[in-house]
């Protein structure tokens, strides 16, 4: 695409990617600034611009935890409300269909001009691929009585999530220009990204926007209580005021006027923001700032949702990995029990490496099923117990997916597709390798290239399987890449070619399955299966028979949300 493309606020020029056949822009604006008078309200329409811009480079990132080093050189700026476009269209009369690609982070950090969400190789497979800013932390999920008062629907607190609809709105008005085709756009996430997936499904202001979704760790049952502080974690709209409130007033005062006087380093928060009043059934809890069923953005919590059938009508792939949400590779067992606590972080699941650990952990989450489930999960040392921890850690995310597609397909009608990573990776440099949190991205998007091996570890909800465990794992860098690169494999490149292959099918079609591609059934309530992604290529069960009829009793008995 070598000529501007027409936006409905100015020409864009694009430059040419790695491979000239693909060309990018990025840096485009989507929304107008967010500042002054315009923070903490829904974004407006980017102000036109006169001549052809040139996007040749990425916006500032959001304001976000200093300590979070995201590696691009990018400056930090409230003036962050800009988009990305990969696209291999030789003109806009061709309709691609489009992977709009949702950072995560924990709603806390992030840039989707991250490099390892960089969508050339999708676009040679077909797509235009587009990655964005949104509002972070407080700046994008602070909630206040005042907010709510002069917001014209008595709700605040969603406006990251606002922004991910104006740019679902952009992409419907103008991605035709770059090929794309706007009756075939798919949002997909990872983490935080997957947590807005969900949301935005749920959302009657994204209705229409989109036709497929793609959660890529996590969607949870709505009785999950892991579902409570992973990035699949919301509040209720009396909560997060209340919160917000404390949190204004600790910063000067709850007045609009006054709050929106404020520098934004005063207003972005850390790791101190966390919500203390969430019950998890463990130590482990949720971001302070995260999405808030309002009642406008979100009307409803999942299971009223789902049980109502008011869900968007999308096709979904949906699935998690083997060494995520406290799981760990056995190889790392003796590290951890060194580092004892580690590092501890909003949203960060517990990792229990020693008897003692695992069976206090059993009993406080359990209660009256703790003797069961410890029957089901034995250990008498530290190593078994350990084994156990990460085997039901595995078992409870499966189970809870494969829930969360039975409630999600009741009402919409559209095929359901579940995975399991099980691929260990050398992303960001670790030693061992793992099928860790995050760690599919790179293979999702074909993005295995050497360069892309030096990634730091720099988002909070990417960093639970590490800690400060960095010593012990084999002489990680500081900046979590090993000496020499990713070290890639063939191995890697395969199974790269196929993960990329089924998230462009789906992308085209709603199905993953293509020719040469393993067959991945969609899910079906009669088949207690879901799809592995990595080492394997095919259908294994989501539990072992007794296992799984403990969950499903355990989850029966939790709250709803």
């Amino acid at each position: 695409m070598r000529h501007p493309v027409e936006t409905e606020s100015g020409l864009v020029e694009g430059v040419p990617g790695r491979d000239h056949e693909v060309t990018v822009f990025r840096g485009v604006p989507y929304a107008a600034p967010p500042v002054g008078e315009a923070r903490w309200r829904p974004p407006r329409p980017a102000p036109p611009w006169p001549g052809v811009r040139r996007a040749d480079a990425f916006g500032p990132m959001c304001p976000q935890a200093p300590s979070a080093e995201v590696g691009t050189g990018l400056p930090m700026d409230e003036d962050c409300l800009y988009l990305n476009v990969w696209t291999a269209a030789a003109d806009a009369g061709e309709r691609r269909p489009v992977l709009v690609w949702i950072h995560g982070g924990g709603f806390r950090v992030g840039t989707g001009a991250e490099a390892r969400y960089d969508g050339e190789h999708l676009a040679r497979e077909g797509l235009v691929v587009v990655t964005f800013n949104y509002r972070l932390g407080a700046l994008g999920f602070l909630a206040t009585p005042e907010l709510s008062e002069e917001s014209g629907q008595r709700a605040s607190g969603n406006y990251g999530l606002l922004d991910c609809v104006a740019v679902l709105r952009w992409v419907r008005r103008n991605i035709a220009g770059f090929g794309g085709d706007p009756g075939r756009v798919t949002i997909a996430g990872q983490s935080a990204g997957a947590g807005a997936v969900n949301f935005l499904a749920m959302s009657p202001l994204a209705e229409g926007l989109f036709h497929r979704a793609v959660a890529q760790s996590h969607a949870r049952h709505s009785r999950d209580t892991e579902l409570r502080y992973l990035a699949t974690s919301y509040r209720t709209l009396p909560d997060a005021e209340r919160s917000g409130t404390r949190y204004a007033a600790e910063r000067g005062g709850t007045a609009p006027d006054l709050l929106r006087s404020l520098p934004w380093q005063r207003l972005v928060d850390g790791d101190t923001a966390v919500d203390d009043a969430v019950q998890t059934g463990s130590a482990a809890k949720p971001p302070l700032f995260r999405p808030v069923v309002d009642g406008w953005v979100i009307p409803a919590g999942y299971a009223d949702t789902y049980a109502k059938g008011t869900q968007n009508a999308v096709s979904y792939l949906a699935g998690n990995n083997l060494d995520e949400g406290g799981a760990v590779p056995e190889s790392t067992f003796a590290a951890y029990r060194a580092a004892g606590a580690g590092t501890w972080r909003p949203g960060m699941p517990p990792v229990h490496v020693t008897l003692d650990a695992f069976t206090a952990a059993a009993r406080r989450r359990f209660g009256a099923l703790a003797e069961e489930f410890l029957r089901l999960y034995p250990a008498s040392t530290d190593d078994e117990a350990a084994r156990a921890h990460c085997a039901a850690v595995r078992d409870n995310a499966r189970v809870s997916t494969f829930l969360w597609a039975a409630d999600w397909s009741e009402h919409a009608g559209l095929p359901v597709h579940t995975y399991h990573w099980t691929h260990a990776s050398p992303v960001r440099g670790q030693e061992p390798r793992r099928a860790s949190h995050g760690s599919e991205i790179e293979f999702v998007f074909g993005n295995l290239r050497e360069e892309f091996g030096d990634l730091r570890e720099e988002f909070g909800d990417l960093r639970e399987e590490f800690g400060d465990l960095r010593e012990e794992f084999g002489g990680l860098r500081e900046d979590g890449a090993a000496g020499g690169g990713a070290g890639w494999t063939g191995e890697d490149r395969r199974i790269a070619e196929v993960m990329s292959a089924y998230w462009a099918n789906f992308a085209a079609t709603g199905d993953p399955n293509g020719p040469g591609l393993p067959h991945w059934p969609a899910y079906s309530p009669g088949s207690a299966v879901v799809m592995e992604l990595g080492d394997g290529f095919g259908p294994i069960p989501v539990a072992d028979p007794a296992r799984l009829k403990f969950w499903k009793r355990f989850f029966s008995q939790e709250e709803a949300w």
